[in-house]
């Protein structure tokens, strides 16, 4: 009887996970399937095999390695900034400060915010004839075209992170509601300072929430391309031109086995940072989950 039981409950539970193993197959194992094969042919028409020709071909690429850099540069200096700023204001917040309310909701709006909208007040606040230059303008300074310049990276990386505070913001305020009461006031009697409860206990604690940030963020800098692509279109400045724009114009060629090889290389490199990612989150919140 039991096992007949056991058996049915496999079934029901076979059938209510079919969906979704279908659909992860279709949309995406299948794909990078394809895309592996494309990558390792010499186009999809012939398809002869070259093995890793295309991938010499891709690292030798100029325009590649420009992109490369750009988005290497870009994810740097921003996703560590996304996390760290929207931590300090999470902090901030907690400390039940006039106008709380209000200072969250002027974080969160860009979440509400159509991406054509945002550009659109960044062409505004950064375009030659725009509001910055009309400022610095005041004390002297001489004009620059902030979107076709060495600067435009800066631009990018300011937009990124007014895009992204708020929604990081609220997951770290949450995670900091979590973290036990007891073991706070116990660190408050124990007379430790504010930076030593937060260094030993409240980062400890946060380490799962941190790391759910910062892939997240690493994820939204590869997303930036939108607005980029919306600002500057198909062949921006050579300071923003990333892996997607690379990528894309190569779609655009009809070049598929170097876009493939270009997306094979992606997914590697994501897979080695989230996974040192998780080996640090790990390591650090070890001894809390313990």
């Amino acid at each position: 009887m039991n096992k007949k039981r056991l058996r049915k409950l496999r079934i029901k539970s076979a059938a209510f996970l079919a969906p979704s193993f279908l659909g992860v197959m279709l949309f995406f194992i299948l794909p990078f399937i394809v895309i592996g094969f494309y990558s390792v042919v010499d186009n999809p028409i012939s398809k002869e095999f070259v093995g890793l020709d295309n991938f010499k071909m891709l690292v030798q690429n100029g325009a590649f390695k420009t992109a490369v850099h750009n988005t290497v540069m870009f994810s740097v200096l921003a996703v560590p900034l996304a996390v760290v700023l929207s931590l300090l204001l999470a902090i901030v917040l907690e400390a039940k400060l006039p106008f709380r309310s209000q200072f969250r909701t002027f974080f969160l709006s860009p979440m509400m915010v159509p991406v054509a909208s945002i550009v659109l007040i960044w062409q505004v606040l950064f375009s030659y004839n725009g509001v910055v230059n009309a400022f610095i303008g005041v004390f002297g300074a001489e004009k620059i075209d902030w979107l076709k310049s060495k600067y435009s990276i800066i631009v990018v990386v300011i937009l990124f992170l007014w895009k992204n505070l708020g929604y990081n913001m609220i997951l770290f305020m949450a995670a900091l509601a979590s973290i036990p009461k007891d073991i706070l006031e116990v660190a408050r009697l124990e007379s430790a300072t504010p930076l030593q409860t937060f260094f030993r206990i409240k980062i400890r604690y946060l380490s799962s929430t941190i790391l759910f940030v910062t892939i997240m963020s690493l994820i939204s800098s590869f997303k930036i391309f939108r607005e980029v692509y919306q600002l500057t279109t198909d062949h921006p400045h050579d300071a923003i031109y990333l892996l997607q724009h690379f990528m894309n114009n190569k779609f655009k060629q009809l070049d598929y086995q170097t876009l493939s090889a270009a997306a094979i290389l992606l997914s590697l490199v994501m897979i080695v940072i989230i996974g040192i990612l998780f080996i640090t989150e790990n390591h650090f919140g070890k001894d809390v989950e313990g």
